[in-house]
């Protein structure tokens, strides 16, 4: 039965608006994103034209009522670790974070407001990806995040290595994000 429930809510989903498919377009949308998304990528990639680079930071309230802030962690360096030692890396391990702010960057905009369900969606899962991938490489506990995101031109090709890197186009500081929380 749910096999029969997904090939239907994706049939729906990717098939012309029809009655039915409007209909149902909410219930549809909440299966289909973010992990059965449709598209076209495998067969006609489009590279990014820049380099993102996405740093964290967490916070963890005391019971005094003081709050602790972590230092920066970069996960993009975290990510690129994981893959340059694995000789079959996941398409997981190599795009989750990345897709997820590409995502996140679709539904909100420049002034990272929510302004549909999907973008809240996509802020959670955004801040889930983050806190797990977090708690992984530190101890303690917190309940907030903060995400960092850099961005920078992709270096033309045949570039000197001794050149200096790109200055960035953007430097992205989110708000604080409550989180589940995480660590022991």
């Amino acid at each position: 039965m749910t096999t029969l429930v997904h090939l239907g809510a994706v049939f729906l989903h990717v098939a012309p608006p029809n009655p039915v498919s409007q209909r149902y377009s909410r219930q549809v949308v909440a299966w289909v994103y973010p992990l059965f998304e449709q598209n076209w990528q495998l067969f006609a990639p489009n590279p990014d034209s820049v380099n993102r680079r996405v740093w964290a930071r967490t916070a963890h309230s005391g019971p005094d009522g003081s709050t602790r802030v972590s230092p920066w962690i970069d996960l993009t360096a975290l990510d690129r670790a994981a893959v340059a030692h694995d000789p079959f890396p996941s398409h997981t391990a190599q795009n989750l974070l990345r897709r997820a702010w590409t995502s996140y960057v679709d539904t909100h905009g420049a002034d990272d407001r929510a302004r549909s369900p999907r973008a809240v969606m996509m802020q959670t899962y955004l801040s889930n990806i983050a806190a797990d991938r977090v708690a992984g490489r530190r101890a303690g506990t917190f309940e907030f995040i903060q995400l960092r995101v850099v961005t920078s031109p992709v270096a033309a090709p045949g570039t000197a290595a001794g050149r200096r890197p790109p200055a960035p186009v953007e430097n992205r500081l989110l708000p604080w994000w409550k989180v589940t929380p995480h660590g022991k």
